[in-house]
């Protein structure tokens, strides 16, 4: 399994951070594994290896069920592809002067081409799943801990097995408006300004303001 060379042209995240932050904030990532004429795709949510995100990202950690077949195919075939998506909408003409626009789909993706390594002994298999539950419990009130399981921890624990995917080949495509012109943008942005109380909307219009610093069109 290898890349084709896509061009990313303007769609090139600005910073090392913004790739992390995508990982961050939507971590739930399709892991997809060929061998032969067999493909499985598993959703699970990764953890990034390291917490200096201004360097590429060198590896996730993550767990499969055992009972999942796909564990089984990893250890035949241990290169994978890692699909993350983040925010992302629609953009409707609706919202310009310029009816003769089209309609278009904004959003913040990255891939990892990876090889995995599963981590079979209990002590790597406990590591894991203790940064997984304090990097997804981290800020909470009354942050929970495995360690309150009791006994029925281990029972659990053995029904998953930990893996660490090191990073061969990344590419993050950031499609955020960065192509549209000045007054389209602006139109843009000032649809989006007023529908901040949508919800999705409000994180999508953050995601591209930072992509498009320096742009007259502002979201605020």
């Amino acid at each position: 399994m290898t890349f084709t060379d896509v061009p990313q042209g303007r769609y090139v995240p600005i910073s090392e951070g913004e790739i992390a932050r995508l990982v961050r904030e939507h971590p739930l990532a399709w892991i997809v594994t060929q061998a032969g004429d067999e493909v499985r795709a598993t959703a699970l949510p990764l953890l990034p290896e390291g917490n200096d995100d201004s360097q590429p990202i060198a590896a996730f950690h993550g767990h499969f069920a055992t009972s999942n077949p796909h564990a089984a195919l990893v250890r035949r075939a241990p290169r994978a592809l890692l699909l993350f998506l983040g925010v992302n909408g629609y953009v409707s003409p609706s919202w310009m002067h310029d009816r003769t626009q089209a309609p278009t789909w904004n959003y913040a993706s990255a891939q990892y081409l990876v090889d995995i390594q599963l981590l079979e002994a209990p002590p790597q298999r406990d590591a894991v799943l203790a940064d997984a539950v304090a990097g997804h419990e981290q800020g909470r009130p009354k942050a929970w801990h495995a360690g309150e399981m009791g006994p029925r921890y281990e029972t659990l624990a053995r029904r998953v097995l930990a893996f660490r995917a090191g990073v061969v080949e990344r590419r993050a495509r950031f499609k955020l408006g960065q192509d549209e012109r000045e007054d389209v943008y602006a139109d843009i942005a000032g649809a989006m300004a007023g529908a901040l109380a949508g919800g999705d909307t409000k994180e999508l219009a953050e995601w591209m303001q930072r992509a498009n610093e320096g742009r007259t069109g502002r979201l605020p």
